[in-house]
């Protein structure tokens, strides 16, 4: 089957298939606040149900406006207008999160939506933010356009699955929301460095360790769950007619 695979598509060999791993492996580490902060917007939503819909809905326009994004990048990447628009919607995100008010359990939350199709354009732009620097980093890999297209619909399919897990994980641990938000600080700061002076971009290997770093914080601590005793009333509470 290999074999057969491999002579109908003669530009696919033994590094098109190890670029293709390693495009899927740096999906799947840039993805992470990704995913965090498209499973925040989905907590806006009422309902599990309603969260999966937003999420599902969201990242199917998601996936076209990458696979655009993707075919055009050469154009794209001429204009830093895109980059730094880029930028300032992830800040914004950033900053209307910690803006927020704090919820019962002390901590800030996402935006809150009436219904899914409010969220949908949400979760689709966060995305296509993202992939102006995942997309970037795809491309400098490989300049096979087919080999990143590839690794950019594997990756979306790992996105969804992270955020899925992000949604429960949102409900267990105290810092991770927070964590999330500040990992997407980070990669707005590096979309506007970029703009400016690439010179001043840090490095993969610094942002990956930093982003490692705040989610090791976030997972750091459990919430509480507070379970209500029932107390069983004592013999003075029960009227003297149910004791005798």
């Amino acid at each position: 089957m290999l074999d057969q695979f491999l002579d109908f598509y003669p530009s696919f060999g033994v590094d098109a298939f190890f670029l293709l791993v390693i495009l899927v492996a740096l999906e799947s580490v840039l993805s992470a606040d990704n995913a965090i902060a498209l499973a925040s917007i989905s907590q806006g939503l009422g309902n599990e149900r309603m969260q999966r819909q937003a999420l599902n809905l969201g990242l199917v326009v998601a996936f076209v406006l990458r696979m655009g994004l993707i075919l055009t990048a050469t154009w794209v990447i001429k204009f830093w207008q895109f980059e730094f628009l880029g930028a300032v919607y992830l800040l914004w995100l950033v900053y209307q999160h910690f803006s927020s008010a704090e919820g019962k359990d002390g901590e800030h939350h996402g935006p809150r939506f009436a219904n899914v199709w409010q969220a949908i354009p949400m979760i689709a732009l966060t995305d296509l933010a993202f992939s102006l620097d995942s997309v970037t980093t795809a491309i400098a890999v490989s300049d096979e356009t087919w080999l990143v297209l590839t690794g950019a619909t594997i990756g979306i399919v790992v996105l969804r699955f992270m955020a899925g897990l992000f949604i429960r994980w949102l409900d267990e641990f105290v810092h991770l929301e927070d964590a999330g938000y500040v990992t997407v600080g980070l990669v707005g700061l590096r979309l506007l460095l970029r703009v400016f002076n690439d010179d001043l971009v840090p490095p993969d290997w610094l942002m990956i360790s930093a982003i490692g770093g705040l989610f090791l914080w976030g997972f750091s601590k459990r919430k509480l769950i507070q379970i209500e005793e029932k107390v069983t009333p004592v013999a003075e509470d029960v009227p003297e007619k149910v004791r005798d």
